[in-house]
């Protein structure tokens, strides 16, 4: 499948850059088929057609509201001081279906200035590689505190290195799923039953250094479980790829 993005409704539009790529890059010629995903779930199948330096799409066949993946995984995570290590962790997130990143300034990012629009051209050409046609959300960089005050401490876990404080095994998170999934199944209330908390989960990744001890403390007193990742220190790309591997092993 040639994957391409562009807007489908209400007209058919490729996006500009995709245009250039597959008249200077690809040299594509008239009448190949390919495919254009508007990353919001929505696929169409045509021929190429160019006129003049515009490149359009002689549509065959639109397929709408194709399934996303689940559950759906959000990863906050400090950017680390090299943005080469953050890029591949976006990359490879993104492959493993990942659906939404936070960028968090904490007391001890190094990193203060990140650029946004190109680790979305990231987001969106690593959708296109992994054949998505539901695009993750990558949201810029937030403080600490401000990510602090909308997070639901059902569904929201923190990966933090401090040995002396109580932290979940990443693998026990299925049996609290399924305790909370029970829970909701025999409330008599009907809304919560039909949205299951653990459809969704949040992982707070912190920054080389780790999240500060005033941090940890304040995601505590909101009730927010601390997850382990195991024995070995991971470097903060290497833990936020390692929740994106977790995650997608739940998808099948």
């Amino acid at each position: 499948m040639k994957l391409f993005f562009g807007q489908i409704f209400p007209d058919l539009i490729l996006d500009l850059d995709e245009q250039l790529h597959i008249t200077k890059v690809l040299r594509m010629r008239e009448g190949e088929e390919i495919f254009v995903t508007d990353g919001n779930g929505n696929l169409a199948k045509g021929n190429l057609v160019f006129e003049g330096k515009k490149v359009s799409l002689d549509v065959s066949e639109i397929k709408e509201n194709l399934p996303d993946f689940s559950p759906k995984l959000h990863i906050a995570i400090a950017p680390t001081k090299n943005i080469d290590r953050i890029e591949f962790f976006v990359e490879k997130a993104v492959e493993m279906g990942i659906a939404e990143i936070t960028f968090i300034l904490t007391e001890k990012t190094e990193r203060k200035n990140i650029s946004i629009d190109k680790l979305r051209k990231q987001a969106i050409g690593a959708s296109k590689q992994s054949h998505r046609f539901h695009f993750p959300k990558v949201n810029d960089l937030i403080k600490f505190s401000d990510f602090m005050k909308n997070l639901n401490p059902e569904n929201t876990f923190v990966a933090h290195c401090n040995e002396s404080l109580e932290r979940i095994n990443l693998n026990d998170l299925e049996i609290l799923r399924q305790a909370q999934d029970d829970k909701l199944d025999n409330s008599n209330d009907v809304s919560l039953r039909l949205s299951k908390t653990f459809s969704q989960y949040t992982f707070l990744i912190g920054p080389e250094g780790d999240f500060s001890d005033k941090e940890i403390q304040l995601l505590a007193d909101k009730g927010i479980k601390a997850v382990s990742l195991g024995n070995q220190r991971l470097r903060t790309e290497t833990a936020g790829i390692f929740v994106a591997a977790w995650n997608y092993d739940k998808m099948f």
